[in-house]
């Protein structure tokens, strides 16, 4: 029995888990899988950076690329944050986040959980108020 994890799980416990698509797939775990496989480059994650694809290279041993900024552009950390006062409760935020980072019902103001919050903007372009600004953590 190997003590080492699968190839799968090593590349996305490396990746930032923002669930953001901006790698083309799905989510994190898609993209490690196709890495996985050899279908996918260690170029595509924005939120990763030079960092990540470098990290990503070492565990598939192959060169290290820096990111492929066509993708996005690599930010510091931020999270979502509803101006409740400005939120209409139309859930469409709810809706669009991958990792349920935001609550509340429907026809009433919501929040995000910031201690799960991913900062992966897609619950920004669903909202018909644009009451979700990013922020850093730390003002949030």
């Amino acid at each position: 029995m190997s003590l080492t994890p699968p190839l799968t799980e090593r590349l996305d416990r490396l990746l930032p888990q923002t669930q953001c698509g901006q790698c083309g797939y799905d989510g994190c775990r898609p993209y490690a899988q196709a890495m996985a496989r050899g279908e996918a480059g260690v170029d595509r994650c924005p939120p990763g950076g030079d960092a990540g694809a470098r990290a990503l290279a070492q565990v598939l041993g192959t060169p290290a690329i820096p990111f492929d900024r066509s993708r996005g552009e690599h930010k510091a950390a931020q999270v979502a944050l509803i101006v409740e006062a400005d939120c209409i409760g139309c859930t469409k935020c709810i809706q669009a986040c991958p990792v349920d980072a935001i609550v509340g019902g429907a026809k009433y103001m919501h929040t995000v959980i910031a201690d799960l919050c991913t900062g992966c903007e897609l619950c920004i372009p669903p909202c018909p108020v644009d009451c979700i600004e990013l922020v850093h953590p730390q003002q949030g």
